[in-house]
């Protein structure tokens, strides 16, 4: 029996507005290369153009007829994922990758675990990444009316940042502060008039398991949709303002580790803090090994391996993407597993 190469998705989520569809009008008008299936549940006057569409057997649309993708995790998306694998395996359709789009008012959380909780989609279907578009002309204002904003900003792997066009700098360095903020560990690009490469958010591998990690402090530009992206650094003039915001990023920095200490710590955070942990991920290094520790999860789902030799600084590092977590506490006991 042939054994079929997981399919990778996309999971592209972001608030109402922020331009979710236009990335995807963007991409099928620009990629040609791919069998693509697309999830999509705001189909219509706003979706996905039909222009796009016509003459084309590289796309399978698939419309979620309840209109919100945030159903339950056994429900209507767990079906649609079942029934296109269905399809795949009977030579219906073949399809090389799949893109979800969210609603703009859809919490990530139960559609990520989708795809750890069912045994055939674990199996047959890989998260390629969470890709967030944020509009940088009304994020502010949205945080501080809906809580889902910040949950989707705080699973990404990739924050977009669109309408940047309509914000003076001090605007911007203020967006980029608070989403910092909120998710250190998401790249964050800024798009050009709505768009990006498909190289930026299709095909990242953001839930393998790698040992690269790092506490962002600036974004991606271009002055074009076909120039090179550079990296800019962002400061604030004025101080930076206090966020109320209920998610943020947590950051645990530390030498090397006593692998049994470490073991249980993360072992009891998983277990007592899991459901207020949306993302987080460690490279740790451990006394007496010369590999790092890659860890990664998913509220309390959670996966270890060892990645790359030691080659410069060692290091133990580890970012929580968390809502109300006792920082201090749990600071002090991430500390107490140093190898002594």
């Amino acid at each position: 029996m042939e054994v079929k190469a997981p399919l990778p998705v996309t999971i592209l989520t972001g608030f109402l507005g922020s331009g979710k569809t236009t990335l995807i009008n963007y991409l099928l008008e620009n990629n040609q290369q791919e069998q693509i299936a697309i999830i999509e549940n705001e189909f219509g006057a706003v979706g996905i153009d039909g222009e796009l569409l016509k003459g084309r057997s590289n796309v399978e649309v698939i419309e979620l007829s309840n209109g919100c993708v945030c159903c339950s995790i056994r429900g209507e998306l767990t079906d649609a994922l079942q029934g296109l694998l269905a399809k795949i395996d009977s030579g219906e359709l073949r399809i090389d990758r799949l893109v979800l789009e969210t609603t703009g008012l859809a919490d990530p959380a139960p559609i990520v675990q989708t795809f750890f909780v069912d045994e055939l989609i674990r199996e047959r279907i890989v998260l390629d990444a969470v890709i967030t578009l944020v509009d940088a002309l009304h994020v502010n204002k949205q945080l501080d009316e809906h809580r889902v904003v910040a949950s989707q900003i705080g699973f990404a792997d990739r924050i977009i940042l669109t309408k940047t066009d309509a914000i003076d700098d001090e605007h911007k360095a203020l967006v980029l502060s608070r989403l910092n903020t909120i998710n250190s560990k998401a790249e964050i690009f800024e798009a050009f008039k709505g768009v990006l490469p498909k190289e930026v958010w299709i095909g990242i591998q953001a839930f393998d398991l790698d040992d690269t990690l790092k506490i962002n402090q600036g974004f991606y530009q271009s002055s074009s949709a076909q120039s090179k992206l550079q990296f800019k650094s962002f400061r604030l003039d004025k101080p930076t303002q206090s966020w109320s915001d209920d998610i943020k990023s947590y950051v645990f920095e530390a030498g090397d580790l006593d692998i049994k200490k470490i073991g249980a710590f993360m072992e009891e955070l998983v277990e007592i803090y899991g459901n207020d942990m949306l993302r987080y991920k460690g490279v740790l290094s451990i006394a007496g090994e010369e590999r790092r520790l890659i860890v990664q999860g998913v509220h309390k789902v959670v996966g270890f391996d060892y990645g790359s030799l030691w080659e410069s600084e060692r290091k133990s590092l580890i970012v929580v993407i968390g809502r109300y977590l006792p920082y201090v506490e749990l600071k002090k006991k991430f500390m107490d597993t140093l190898s002594s």
